[in-house]
């Protein structure tokens, strides 16, 4: 099937605070010249928070990845989860097709979309408040017919039921999402016939159904704030600080990792204490030189994540010393981090200020270790 953007496009897009330093942490998962691995994730977080996915949402992802435009194209138009045209500003109604959920009611579950939203799927209700559609199985065989509207999926459907929710949601409600039936899960309708002794004291509803109703956000726009950004890749589990918990007496003692040099020390304080969101704001131009020292410029290629492609761009930027590198604080690496054009990200991704630290005080590096013993860099 051919999908193509829609006709009538907004003039920009921007992720909001809160998203941006999300996006910037999920492409620190991906290895150097990998970043482009990040482009589905990135455009679903797009999606999430304008309910579908514009064209400058696409070029907006692409530049950060330092993609071509027509690669974001071709992955926003592959995927059928990307909607590429309007949705309902409250809510878009995904109705289940497939064959368990055909057998059980959900053409019958489209004529209730049809008449109170509109009779064709992709096409805005009168008020723009909704949109349907059919897809594919979405997995909810036993619970037939199911609905995925926003981001969970109401199952066990009634004509009556899709028609009430439908007005629930017109009314500013959010109805709770799960079995429609009363049921806990996908235990029988008729009851549980095994495991009978779990049949009490449970919750009020099954970890999926209490978790969408604990954080609100089935058909809200995502804007970042609702849970905490998880980044344990980043080697914290958490962007809010956690205390460590309390020594227990009589716990087997822990041995020390080996001392770092001064240089090294700090530069892990800087990483952990900075780096990880320095690349999220708008940030402030770091000091620049007209040329290098008398000296001779530095290797910047010895900084992990930095080739001669990357090197000449930061030459013809004015940086040409470690020392001038060491020196960004968390400003001056979100300056760089968006000024780097086709590497943007680079400086916060790869950890660039540590690396610098430790070289400008004479030391090494592991990787600048490697890099002077294997040559990679010698002409």
């Amino acid at each position: 099937m051919l999908r193509r953007l829609h006709k009538d496009q907004p003039d920009s897009f921007a992720f909001t605070p809160d998203n941006l330093v999300w996006a910037q942490a999920q492409i620190t998962k991906y290895p150097e010249g990998r970043q482009a691995s990040a482009i589905i994730p990135l455009l679903w977080r797009a999606q999430e928070q304008e309910g579908w996915l514009t064209r400058p949402a696409i070029e907006h992802v692409s530049d950060m990845l330092g993609m071509a435009y027509i690669r974001g194209l071709e992955v926003a138009s592959f995927y059928f989860m990307f909607q590429l045209q309007p949705v309902g500003s409250v809510a878009h109604i995904q109705i289940c097709g497939t064959t368990s959920c055909m057998i059980c009611g959900a053409e019958d579950l489209m004529e209730v979309c049809k008449e109170k939203i509109a009779g064709k799927p992709h096409v805005l209700s009168v008020d723009g408040k909704f949109s349907w559609e059919e897809v594919e199985c979405l997995g909810s065989c036993s619970n037939a017919p199911m609905a995925q509207i926003g981001k969970d999926y109401y199952e066990d459907l009634t004509t009556a039921r899709m028609g009430e929710i439908i007005d629930e949601l017109a009314a500013g409600k959010v109805p709770t999402p799960g079995p429609q039936s009363g049921r806990f899960s996908s235990e029988p309708l008729s009851g549980l016939t095994t495991l009978i002794d779990y049949n009490t004291g449970k919750a009020e509803y099954n970890a999926s159904v209490q978790l969408a109703t604990d954080i609100g956000d089935t058909v809200k726009r995502i804007d970042g704030t609702e849970v905490p950004l998880l980044a344990p890749w980043q080697g914290k589990a958490a962007n809010a600080a956690s205390k460590p918990a309390a020594a227990k007496k009589g716990a087997p003692k822990v041995a020390k990792p080996a001392e770092k040099s001064k240089a090294t020390a700090k530069a892990t304080q800087t990483l952990s204490d900075a780096t990880p969101v320095a690349a999220m704001g708008a940030g402030k131009k770091p000091k620049v030189m007209a040329a290098p020292r008398k000296s001779g410029a530095d290797d910047l290629k010895m900084i992990k994540g930095v080739g001669p492609k990357l090197e000449g761009l930061l030459n013809n930027m004015g940086f040409y010393h470690f020392d001038q590198v060491s020196k960004w604080g968390a400003d001056e690496v979100s300056w760089v981090d968006q000024n780097l054009e086709g590497f943007k990200g680079r400086v916060s991704r790869d950890n660039w200020v540590p690396q610098a630290m430790a070289l400008a005080a004479g030391e090494e590096t592991e990787f600048s270790k490697r890099a002077k013993n294997s040559g990679i860099y010698k002409k």
